[in-house]
């Protein structure tokens, strides 16, 4: 029987995770990509390379973005496309941290159709594939059923409470924070977290396996206005994200101006 393109992934992210793990972050060496847009360790882009060459040449007619490659914008006339962060939390990484991931994504014309983010240190893979549930470690998760945003926890950065994000006041949430963000949007599948969101313009590699994870275990994504989240754009950035149950998620995107 042929690889599913959840299996594909699944085998991929966990061989990411067995080259990543070769590295010691503190002391794996470090360079500044361009125009402030962050460091890169020998790890990242270790990791790229085997992704690209395995996932690339097990389906050739798939388009590519990720975030340590450069992008030709072929892509774009792809009917599918790897979305690919090979280490989201590459700061956490170089601080010796175990709460980094790899985050691996496949969409189809916008929308994303299998997904694995995989925290090696941690022993935690959470997986889907459209129409076929989430799963950490191969048991299947859901979000909180909590009622309503006030008195949630909230996994979100501090400047996102800032008052000229909210129509009226910050909400009374219980905050937390994670530096990777496909760990958070996980952790919101898991039912660890009631929610959590970001305002920012974001980077696809960062939240397209998040996106499709969440929706399957039962959440609800948007984007900070509330549309519909759409991936592989020719700009591979969207206007931030919003994630928890169905009750939750509308209460967070009613508050924001």
């Amino acid at each position: 029987m042929p690889e599913t393109d959840l299996d594909l992934l699944m085998r991929a992210a966990q061989e990411a995770g067995r080259i990543a793990t070769r590295f010691s972050g503190p002391e794996a060496q470090v360079w500044d990509k361009p125009d402030g847009a962050g460091p890169v360790t020998e790890a990242d882009l270790a990791v790229n390379e085997m992704l690209e060459h395995e996932l690339r040449a097990a389906r050739p007619d798939y388009g590519w973005l990720s975030e340590e490659s450069i992008d030709s914008g072929d892509r774009l006339s792809a009917d599918h496309v790897f979305i690919i962060d090979p280490i989201d939390g590459t700061r956490s990484f170089m601080d010796g941290s175990n709460t980094w991931a790899h985050s691996l994504a496949i969409a189809k014309q916008g929308r994303v159709t299998a997904a694995v983010v995989f925290l090696p240190l941690r022993d935690k893979l959470y997986s889907a594939a459209e129409g076929a549930g989430a799963h950490l470690n191969g048991a299947a998760i859901r979000p909180t059923d909590r009622p309503a945003l006030t008195g949630a926890n909230v996994l979100v950065a501090r400047p996102v409470m800032d008052d000229h994000h909210w129509k009226h006041s910050p909400p009374n949430v219980f905050r937390s924070y994670r530096p990777s963000l496909a760990y958070r949007l996980a952790l919101v599948a898991e039912g660890r977290y009631d929610a959590m969101l970001t305002l920012r313009p974001t980077w696809e590699w960062d939240i397209a396996a998040g996106d499709l994870i969440l929706r399957e275990a039962g959440a609800a994504t948007s984007d900070r206005k509330g549309e519909t989240l759409l991936f592989n754009n020719p700009d591979p950035r969207v206007p931030g994200i919003v994630a928890a149950n169905a009750a939750v998620h509308s209460d967070i995107c009613a508050a924001l101006v």
